[in-house]
């Protein structure tokens, strides 16, 4: 079935998934409360156009007939007929609950709530939608609009249709998409992303290495080798005798601290929080964070390669 997209939230993960739903050629609802941060939403959008119009892909034509297909708005009943409803609001449970209330009431019949958390659990958002047979976890990651994987997490109640619906809508968009057959706190790719942010600040914290040597090995290491293989391919590549014996020599001294580690408690402490603070564990000034801001980008540009001919 063609779907009719609302959009809950008007945040960074709001406007990055309006720009993919715009970019791909379908009609968007997008809600949010505040003048504020509707209009942070619409330079956030237009701003995503104008990068990929700078990386020569897409036209100012593309980018005007995009735009025209966004509708963005504090009200909710412009969710009538919406079909399927990403919901992009902050990790509150209260105002989840609120939010999926209005869903429910101003949008179709059958109407799939999904919601993007990353790091609420589907089950106990499933109990808050009042029609868990139509609810799931779709999990984007940022730049929603340009990289391509989704973590797609019924909840116990969640039908075989809704999740045909959401997996058929996902592809039309050019998602990978990855299905967990229960939830789990942080879902799969935060789960990687704890073990290894864990393990780097205990190095840093035990002065083994500089968090820019730390970068440097996973980027032309970790990053490189799992571009084009997977994770577990290579635990085969390497075998079950040669990697039990490497996990022997390694796990007895790796970090299992299941508290927050004493350098991110500093740093919110003295100020140092990272990008927007200007400084966490490096410091960041505008030409540091453009710089950032292409490399973020340069891998998942080529996912939006036919946005161009898109009028």
């Amino acid at each position: 079935m063609q779907e009719k997209i609302g959009i809950y939230g008007t945040g960074t993960i709001g406007s990055g998934q309006a720009t993919l739903t715009i970019g791909n050629g379908c009609e968007t609802v997008v809600i949010g409360h505040s003048k504020g941060g509707q209009e942070r939403c619409r330079r956030a959008v237009a701003r995503n156009w104008d990068d990929l119009i700078a990386a020569g892909l897409a036209t100012e034509a593309a980018k005007t007939a995009a735009l025209e297909r966004m509708t963005i708005t504090d009200d909710p009943a412009a969710l009538a007929g919406c079909t399927f409803v990403f919901e992009a609001v902050s990790e509150d449970l209260a105002v989840k609950r609120q939010v999926y209330q209005t869903i429910r009431t101003h949008g179709g019949g059958d109407v799939i709530i999904a919601s993007c958390t990353s790091s609420l659990g589907a089950e106990e958002l499933g109990d808050l939608c009042g029609d868990p047979e139509h609810f799931l976890v779709a999990h984007p990651f940022q730049p929603v609009h340009l990289q391509p994987l989704v973590e797609v997490v019924p909840c116990g109640a969640t039908t075989e249709d809704t999740m045909a619906r959401a997996k058929a809508l996902l592809e039309r968009l050019g998602r990978q998409v990855v299905t967990l057959k229960k939830s789990v706190p942080g879902f799969l790719v935060n789960r990687f992303a704890q073990a290894l942010f864990r393990e780097s600040l205990d190095l840093l914290e035990k002065d083994v290495a500089t968090p820019a040597d730390i970068d440097r090995a996973v980027k032309y290491a970790v990053g490189m080798r799992y571009a084009s293989i997977g994770l577990l391919e290579y635990f085969d590549a390497v075998g079950f005798e040669l990697e039990r014996a490497i996990a022997e020599n390694v796990y007895p001294t790796l970090c299992n601290t299941d508290k927050i580690q004493k350098i991110v408690s500093d740093g919110i402490r003295d100020g140092r929080t990272g990008q927007k603070a200007g400084e966490g564990l490096y410091r960041w000034d505008e030409d540091s964070l453009a710089d950032f801001r292409g490399r973020l980008q340069e891998p998942f540009l080529k996912s939006v390669e036919n946005w161009t001919a898109r009028k």
